[in-house]
Formats: C-alpha cells, sequence, structure tokens
C-alpha cells in the first residue's frame, strides 16, 4: 500500500493507471463485440463461443489473486508495465489463433496479464487519494475501463466487419505495448507500499465475511453477463442489427457506461457504497426484462442501451470503495480478489446464459438475467451486516 504522505506524481500517474485500464478494458471486452463473426470464422456455435469470455474470466479468477500476491514485493510500476507486455503478447497469440481451442489459451495468458494490472492499479490510485476522495479516485482510475466501452469496443466491431476479427486483436497488442513503456518511463520508482503476500492472500480467504462482501460482485456482474455475453447475437437476431446498427449500438452502450461510472463515484462519496449498489442492483431487475421483448422501436432500443450501462457501471466505483474501508491495509489483495470476483462472474454468468441460450433460445436471457440480479441484490443486504463486522475490528 502507498504511505499516505508519499504521492509523487499523482496528478499524472492516475490519468496513466485509467490508459492501462482503457487497454485491458479493449482486449477483455472486445469478445462481445466482435463475437457474431468470430464464430462464423471460426465455424462455431455462439453458446460455444461464449466460452472465449468464459476462458479469459477464469484464467483472471485464478490467476489474479496468485500473481498479485506473488509479486507483492515487486515495485508496482514494474508489476503493471510486465502485466501489460503479458497483454500484447496474448492479444498477438489471439489474432494467430487457427482454432477456438488456441484462442481461449491465449485469453487465459492475457487474463494473467490483466489480472495484475487491474487491482494493482486500483491499489495505487486508493493509496494517492486523500480521505474521503478514494471513490472518485477509483471511479478515475476505472475510467479507462468505461471508455474502453465507449472506443475500443465499437471500433473493435467496426474492424471485425470491415477486416476481420482478428484485425481487432492486433490492434489492442500494437496499444498496449507503448502504454507499458509509458508506465515504466512516467511512473516514479521507488513508491512506497506495503508488500502483500500469500499469507495476506490466505487470511483474507479464510476471512467469510470478507469474502462475502467480495463475492458480491461475482453475483452482480454474474447477472450481467448473462445477457452481455450475447449482446451482439441478441441484437442481430431480433432486431436485425448489421454492421453500422451494432457499432452505433455499443457507442451508445458506451456513453451510458461513462455516464455511469462517473455517476458512481459521486454517489458512493455522497451517499455511500451500499445505498449506491442498493440502487443499482435493483435497477438491473427492472431494465434487463426488456431483452426478452425484443424487438421494439430502434429510438427505444438505443434509449434503454444507454440506461442499462448507465446504472450496472454504477457498480464498481462503489463497491472497491467498500472493500477499502473494509481493510485498507490488505488493499492489493481486496482488489485482487475482487478483479478475480469480476471475472468468477463473467464466466458464471456466460455460463448460465449458454445454458439458457441453447434451452430457451434468445428471448429467455434477458429474464435470466433479471433473476440472477434479484438473487445479486438478495446477496447485497445479506451482506451488509458481515461488512460492518469486518469493518469495526
Amino acid at each position: 500500500m502507498l504511505a499516505a504522505d508519499e504521492r509523487p506524481g499523482a496528478g499524472l500517474v492516475i490519468p496513466l493507471l485509467s490508459a492501462a485500464n482503457f487497454i485491458i478494458g479493449i482486449g477483455a471486452f472486445l469478445v462481445i463485440g466482435i463475437l457474431s463473426p468470430m464464430v462464423a470464422d471460426l465455424g462455431v456455435s455462439a453458446a460455444r463461443g461464449g466460452w472465449i469470455m468464459t476462458s479469459y474470466a477464469l484464467g483472471y479468477a485464478v490467476l489474479s489473486p496468485i500473481l498479485v500476491s506473488l509479486t507483492g514485493g515487486v515495485g508496482r510500476r514494474r508489476v503493471i508495465a510486465g502485466g501489460l507486455v503479458a497483454f500484447a503478447l496474448a492479444s498477438a497469440l489471439s489474432a494467430l489463433a487457427p482454432n477456438d481451442i488456441v484462442l481461449n489459451l491465449a485469453r487465459v495468458l492475457a487474463a494473467a496479464g490483466a489480472g495484475v494490472v487491474t487491482p494493482v492499479a486500483a491499489a495505487v490510485a486508493a493509496g494517492l487519494s486523500g480521505p474521503g476522495r478514494q471513490g472518485r479516485a477509483l471511479a478515475s482510475v476505472f475510467f479507462g475501463l468505461t471508455m474502453a466501452q465507449v472506443v475500443g469496443v465499437p471500433v473493435g466491431s467496426f474492424l471485425a466487419y470491415m477486416l476481420g476479427w482478428r484485425a481487432a486483436f492486433w490492434v489492442v497488442s500494437g496499444l498496449a505495448l507503448p502504454v507499458a513503456l509509458a508506465v515504466w518511463v512516467m511512473i516514479p520508482a521507488g513508491l512506497s507500499f506495503r508488500p502483500v503476500t500469500l499469507r495476506d492472500l490466505r487470511q483474507v480467504l479464510t476471512d467469510m465475511r470478507q469474502m462475502a462482501v467480495i463475492l458480491f460482485t461475482a453475483s452482480f456482474l454474474g447477472a450481467i453477463y448473462v445477457v452481455y455475453t450475447f449482446f451482439s447475437p441478441i441484437l442481430t437476431e431480433t432486431m436485425g442489427f448489421g454492421r453500422n446498427e451494432m457499432t452505433l449500438a455499443l457507442v451508445i452502450y458506451g456513453v451510458g457506461a461513462v455516464a455511469g461510472n462517473l455517476m458512481s463515484g459521486r454517489m458512493s462519496d455522497a451517499i455511500g457504497p451500499f445505498r449506491t449498489l442498493l440502487i443499482v442492483s435493483g435497477s438491473q431487475v427492472i431494465l434487463m426484462p426488456v431483452f426478452s421483448i425484443l424487438p421494439l422501436p430502434v429510438w427505444q432500443v438505443y434509449l434503454f442501451l444507454f440506461l442499462w450501462p448507465a446504472f450496472g457501471w454504477s457498480f464498481m466505483a462503489a463497491q472497491q470503495a467498500r472493500l477499502m474501508r473494509m481493510g485498507p491495509e490488505r488493499a492489493p489483495v481486496l482488489m485482487a480478489l475482487n478483479a478475480a470476483s469480476i471475472y468468477v462472474g463473467a464466466a458464471l454468468g456466460s455460463a448460465l446464459g449458454g445454458l439458457v441460450l441453447a434451452g430457451w433460445g434468445m428471448a429467455a436471457l434477458g429474464l435470466g438475467g433479471a433473476a440472477a440480479a434479484a438473487w445479486a441484490m438478495l446477496h447485497l443486504v445479506v451482506t451488509r451486516g458481515r461488512e460492518d463486522g469486518a469493518r469495526s475490528e
């Protein structure tokens, strides 16, 4: 953890960490926008193609907390830069993959790189921020992931339809390397932090109260990914969207995600993380059934595609602030496990969505997502007391 009184270059470091997350976000969520042309080229079904997202999610969930703990004594800029280099290499391997098996393996390698970048960046940002400003600092770093939705995923989708899905992965690889170099050059060496170890990881993993709060992330994002994994096929099949309509849909989704991210940090600081998360969870129960009543008029679909992520992406900064309140001395481990829970949720949600799709068809995905969101809301309410208990010790 960074010392509170040692904050060299905070004004420069946080935007750079946001840029690193921007690259990670493009590479992580790119599959959402290119799933239709990718599965067509590889000759697999949409349900099987969903495993390309699931393999990344599972790899991240397993590797992120272990790698963060093993590198706890290594300089923060080395860890972040090294993770970006690994991510670049994995993206290049994805572009060269001859089949979905190799592509899945490359995605696991990408998850290993991303698994050290995002949680370490979050811990650094929290350490650099002053009292009462952690929510906004975390939202600033997480802003890179939401900007990936606005710019990277739509552009990747457009490239996939114009030049082939492999070109999109080459772009990610080409962007990651210069950002890794910028991290190495621009982030000061020797930032003071409390090293974390496998012992810290074990202590958090065996603390049932903390783990219950962390795993809310998996519950919430699992609900989102029931639908989000199949975002492109849903709109293609129900609305008849092609390249241009899909690109616009992803842009609108991304703008909503940015609005939600900006709203989240301020809401979390103003009304507290728990109330913010309660509002966000309830909104998903109400909004996701819309996917089960498509088609609708195009303007209504575009309005919905702004509102859905505006509430959904209001989640992360509030949850991270909630975890920081629980155990600031273990921030890197908590952030790593939270990031792992993102991808546990993505994996479970993608798998559940695949089962719903195979069993009941596209029309059932929205209702399945809403039911999962109701479970997440219950999880949040049940773990509130455990969060308070963990914080009071």
